[in-house]
């Protein structure tokens, strides 16, 4: 692998965990949760006012897929955003999960709920 190819690798691992960890602090959740499979998932039901338990419909194929957008549309509306800000999480969380993180949106408390 390049130099170049290593930089841009590195980058689309830092940044997202970087994102959701400011998301998660935002939240007044451990930010080093963001660096834990599985409990960053939990952790992002949590905010976006989904149960727990969703974290087992990660182990299902397909169903993941959805749960994963719903999670991330709901985590969006949670910060006050769009949903179409919502699926940018799910598809480029390199891109969308900094901005929300280090940008000027606040918590407003859980989306599924409201």
């Amino acid at each position: 692998m390049s130099f170049i190819g290593t930089i841009i690798y590195l980058a689309l691992v830092i940044l997202p965990i970087a994102g959701f960890w400011m998301v998660f602090t935002k939240a007044d959740r451990p930010g080093w949760g963001a660096i834990i499979p599985f409990y960053n998932f939990y952790l992002a039901c949590k905010i976006a006012g989904r149960p727990g338990w969703w974290l087992v419909l990660l182990l299902i194929p397909i169903a993941n897929i959805v749960v994963w957008f719903i999670v991330a549309i709901d985590l969006a509306k949670s910060f006050r955003q769009g949903t179409g800000f919502g699926i940018g999480l799910a598809l480029l969380s390199f891109i969308f999960a900094p901005i929300l993180g280090f940008g000027d949106a606040t918590y407003a408390g859980p989306a599924a709920g409201q």
